[in-house]
């Protein structure tokens, strides 16, 4: 395995990169001011040893590449709080005129009523035979504005504000209701056989810099902390920690399908949703969409936005520990194809709008492409083309890859390649 990815290295000069230069500060849209690079070996160890057999990487590799992405990145992230309390506050068989069903529950992290709790939205197809396969995400502004449904409860939990979307004071309002609908085409989902479940990623932790005394993170402190340590969880960490305990959920719903639920997330919490998979292996499938820098891109390449610039922009998205990489990422241990590898051999779709150079398509195609020597070595497949393919062309491969015309988010045609892609791999 090491002697084929290193053939592969040698034969894709464009790729093979060893790293040479400081990256720039802010956005760098020229290929040619992309440093020279040496992606780290997903099979190699710290060692050196060469990871030959699944064995190798399942009892040692993989589990050194998760602590460094951890101590590196991300943060360490808790177990599941023993006092995890789910309430279903609401459930009705008449959503979308009796063609689906929704459900309302409240998740409880410490199990108390007055402590810090996610409102998760599900809607299901009524006509299922049986438990259906989900796509759970975290969206932005609320479970209010994926859809103009009146029965969504209106939350009075700390929203960023956003006045277009009828956000003001940090509250949404009935302005909000709806407002994001074009990016949760749920009845379109529905009709597809599949279910949604979504919550508000601020219900988990607030997207605001230098405030850590809201949130999930207090409930873990120990005694006169007041923010997490260097080596600890950013908001990202404590993002995909929230979508695991969705899962738990999940898990206790006999309606849903809980060996095919595939996290989905998009810009930061397509980030989320790949450090969700990584770290939980009961997601069956994940879906990066433009997840950029911190998420799917290649940090190496620095082109789009760099460590530096994501640090200075977003402090509290990842570990402090993760700022010491600022004008150095090519002393990271790891890169995101790293990421994607310890996915494996789950599915992973990586999907990216060629207009969207701030998050680096080609960076986030790389990394599907060098994730897979490790799908390979566990019988699946990666992707085998040298060069991004073109667009609206879905690469199926276990390690997948796609990219549309446009601009940064997610449409309605994302949501079909979603699907195609899970079609395939769940064989519906």
């Amino acid at each position: 395995m090491r002697e084929m990815l290193s053939t592969l290295m040698l034969a894709l000069p464009a790729l093979a990169l060893t790293f040479a230069a400081s990256p720039v500060i802010g956005a760098n849209y020229d290929e040619s001011k992309v440093p020279e690079y040496t992606l780290p070996d997903p099979l190699e160890s710290t060692d050196g040893e060469v990871v030959r057999d699944a064995e190798t990487w399942w009892n040692e590799r993989r589990g050194e590449v998760l602590r460094l992405f951890q101590e590196h990145v991300y943060g360490e992230a808790p177990a599941r709080p023993e006092g995890l309390r789910f309430e279903v506050l609401e459930e009705s068989s008449e959503a979308f005129d009796g063609r689906a069903i929704r459900k309302q529950v409240r998740i409880y992290f410490n199990g108390e009523d007055g402590g810090p709790y996610m409102d998760l939205l599900v809607y299901l197809p009524r006509d299922a035979e049986g438990p259906v396969p989900v796509f759970l995400g975290l969206n932005f502004n609320g479970n209010v504005s994926v859809e103009d449904d009146p029965e969504i409860i209106m939350t009075d939990q700390w929203r960023s504000n956003d006045k277009e979307d009828g956000i003001v004071n940090n509250t949404p309002s009935e302005k909000t209701r709806g407002e994001g609908d074009d990016r949760w085409p749920v009845e379109q989902i529905l009709r597809r056989g599949y279910g949604v479940a979504t919550a508000c990623y601020e219900d988990i932790d607030p997207d605001r810099g230098g405030h850590w005394e809201d949130g999930v993170h207090p409930l873990f402190y120990e005694n006169g902390q007041k923010k997490p340590a260097a080596e600890e969880w950013g908001s990202i960490g404590a993002w995909a920690w929230g979508l695991s305990r969705a899962m738990d959920y999940l898990q206790s719903d006999e309606d849903v399908d809980n060996r095919r639920v595939a996290v989905m997330g998009h810009s930061r919490l397509g980030k989320t949703a790949l450090w969700a998979g990584a770290r939980d292996p009961r997601f069956a499938l994940v879906v990066s969409n433009c997840s950029g820098c911190g998420g799917a891109a290649l940090s190496r390449r620095a082109f789009g936005e760099t460590v530096k610039r994501i640090n200075t922009s977003f402090p509290h998205w990842f570990c402090d520990t993760f700022t010491k990489y600022n004008d150095s990422e090519g002393e990271l241990p790891v890169d995101q194809h790293m990421l994607v590898s310890l996915i494996a051999p789950r599915p992973v779709l990586v999907n990216s709008a060629k207009k969207d150079r701030w998050a680096d398509p080609k960076g986030e195609f790389l990394s599907a492409k060098h994730a897979g020597p490790v799908y390979e070595l566990l019988g699946e497949t990666g992707i085998e083309r040298d060069s991004m393919p073109g667009l609206n062309h879905l690469l199926k491969s276990t390690a997948g890859y796609h990219i549309r015309p446009g601009g940064h988010g997610v449409t309605p045609a994302d949501w079909q390649v979603f699907m195609d892609f899970a079609d395939h791999h769940w064989r519906r």
